[in-house]
């Protein structure tokens, strides 16, 4: 059978409230979004000042913690300095992100399963580390729970 004459079954495309979830088929702002994004951005710049701090602070906060003794080598100062910088640096990109969200609008829910894995990765490390329980609860529970927000909000906000 030639193919201009083969029937093509028609399909009608699902409506805001079947993407959504939404019984109303209501979103609501993309500002959510953005001010989600700002928080957690703007929270993440301090660890910048954790880069920066001398490293006996490092070694006081630390023992204030109550954790093993914190090494003082070279490379223990540099990954702990380097960390800091990492998660500064990454709220700079969620800060940048969040005034382009007309571009970006599109990677928002992978940027929630990225910041989900995450977290579930931050456990795995924390338990093969043996950290305290209270730290790996507070670390990773904290960074699932906001790839978890995010995704609530992207699947909720205007698109």
């Amino acid at each position: 059978m030639p193919l201009a004459l083969m029937s093509v079954p028609q399909t009608t495309p699902p409506s805001p409230s079947e993407e959504t979830g939404l019984a109303n088929g209501k979103h609501f702002p993309l500002r959510w979004i953005e001010i989600y994004l700002r928080v957690v951005g703007y929270s993440a710049l301090l660890a910048f000042a954790a880069a920066l701090m001398p490293a006996a602070w490092i070694i006081s906060i630390t023992e204030m913690l109550r954790l093993e003794t914190f090494p003082e080598v070279p490379v223990a100062i540099y990954l702990a300095r380097h960390l800091s910088l990492l998660y500064g640096f990454i709220g700079c990109g969620l800060i940048a992100f969040s005034y382009r969200l007309d571009i970006f609008r599109d990677f928002v829910g992978w940027l929630a399963w990225a910041v989900i894995a995450l977290g579930v990765m931050q456990g795995i490390i924390d338990l093969q580390s043996q950290m305290p329980l209270w730290w790996t609860a507070g670390e990773s529970i904290s960074t699932v729970i906001g790839g978890l927000i995010l995704r609530w909000l992207d699947r909720r906000c205007a698109r």
